[in-house]
């Protein structure tokens, strides 16, 4: 059962034909901080989706990430666990299209 007052950890993959995500959160058990499964989400990528590029498609794993684990992060703190330097270049950006644009509001 997750402890609001603790931060999240929030990991996401993109991946061949799928994407998902875990959310895990560091608890104490027995006096010490463990990490712990909270949730695990997965999907098939959509036909449109198929076209997207290996960053597009990080991104867009990172923002349905967020949309389904909005219950549990919300006002707290969590922190994301990628392993695509993208996310860090999207948020940088200056002139996204209209998808990255949508996706940058939302990981903000």
């Amino acid at each position: 059962m997750p402890d609001f007052k603790l931060p999240f950890k929030l990991y996401s993959d993109a991946a061949g034909d799928g994407l998902g995500a875990a959310l895990h959160q560091f608890q104490i058990i027995n006096d010490k901080p463990v990490e712990e499964p909270i949730s695990f989400i997965s999907r098939q990528i959509k036909s449109t989706e198929a076209r997207y590029g290996a960053s597009q498609m990080e991104c867009l794993c990172l923002f349905w990430a967020l949309e389904k684990f909005n219950y549990f992060l919300e006002g707290c703190f969590f922190e994301v666990m990628t392993d695509c330097t993208t996310v860090k270049w999207l948020l940088k950006m200056k002139t996204p299209n209209r998808h990255m644009l949508r996706w940058q509001i939302a990981i903000q």
